[in-house]
């Protein structure tokens, strides 16, 4: 049975994404959208040109929606991160942009009889998810973002070089909106074989400057060369083979939670039937307190943005 990714946005993000994808041999059908054809057809090239060098094949098709009726998973990588420069840090720059654009995205995915998963880059990207999902109607366990993976993965750098260990040693997560108001759960740490909170103080770790750098790292990477890429194109990637392979993984990923009404990164299990179960975290009161913030906040932005379309 072949393996057929799409990608919709194929700029920083979305062709670093598809490198990984080409150079790795994790997809046999790659179909490649975006709106710059010119680009996108200069990829869909050179992705060719090195195949004869790679150890893989891969079949590439370029903006054909047609092709997404027998797509196993859709990555959404479409944005305009430029609109971030200058805004304080704040994801929610691109929201006027990307709202416009998914829906019309989205209304493409469902006429093409898409059957498939959904995983969202494209930023605000809670507030995104929960727009493909209600545009498209796809199961909402089929329709998630990466969320806090790629932040909790910048937790995790942060302690690791403190503590001059590999970042895969840090278990543990950040939480709620993959924007300003999530926060580390450093309740869920373990490091050393024990919880963080009991080692910090003896290992001279600010947690605190530690939250804002895993928070504020997306802006550092951005401010160095106006985009990110292979931060959020790793963790991307880890999940549409966590999916593919349905390997049972336990990850932060943007999900549907009831209990909040609203899409925020939260682990869950995650394999090829999307989420397919969601954990519940032994959480402090001062965590359970931050979630809801988030929780609210992404509710809110969503309503703001969905009334007016």
């Amino acid at each position: 049975m072949s393996r057929k990714l799409a990608i919709i946005g194929v700029g920083h993000v979305g062709s670093t994404v598809a490198h990984q994808i080409v150079a790795g041999g994790l997809a046999d059908d790659l179909v490649l959208i975006d709106t710059n054809e010119a680009k996108v057809q200069a990829d869909a090239l050179d992705f060719e040109d090195a195949m004869a060098n790679l150890p893989y094949h891969t079949n590439i098709f370029v903006n054909d929606y047609s092709q997404l009726e027998d797509t196993d998973i859709i990555i959404s990588s479409l944005g305009k991160i430029s609109l971030q420069d200058n805004k304080n840090d704040d994801r929610f720059a691109e929201l006027p942009f990307t709202s416009q654009e998914v829906i019309g995205v989205a209304n493409e995915i469902k006429n093409s009889g898409f059957k498939g998963l959904i995983i969202t880059i494209t930023n605000p990207v809670d507030v995104i998810t929960s727009i493909y999902q209600q545009v498209t109607g796809l199961p909402k366990n089929h329709v998630l973002g990466t969320g806090t993976l790629l932040d909790s993965s910048r937790m995790k750098r942060s302690v690791a070089k403190s503590l001059k260990i590999d970042p895969r040693s840090v278990v543990g997560y950040n939480l709620g909106e993959h924007g300003n108001s999530q926060f580390t759960a450093w309740s869920t740490v373990r490091v050393l074989g024990k919880p963080i909170l009991g080692i910090a103080e003896k290992s001279h770790l600010d947690l605190d400057a530690i939250n804002d750098e895993a928070k504020h790292g997306g802006f550092t990477v951005f401010r160095g060369k106006k985009y990110t890429n292979y931060g959020i194109a790793s963790a991307a990637t880890r999940l549409y083979s966590v999916i593919m392979s349905n390997a049972l993984t336990e990850l932060p990923v943007s999900n549907y939670r009831a209990e909040y009404g609203s899409y925020l990164s939260y682990p869950a299990i995650v394999g090829r039937d999307g989420i397919v179960a969601q954990l519940q975290l032994d959480l402090t009161q001062d965590e359970l307190d931050k979630l809801q913030v988030s929780a609210n906040f992404i509710k809110s932005k969503y309503n703001e943005t969905m009334n007016t379309k």
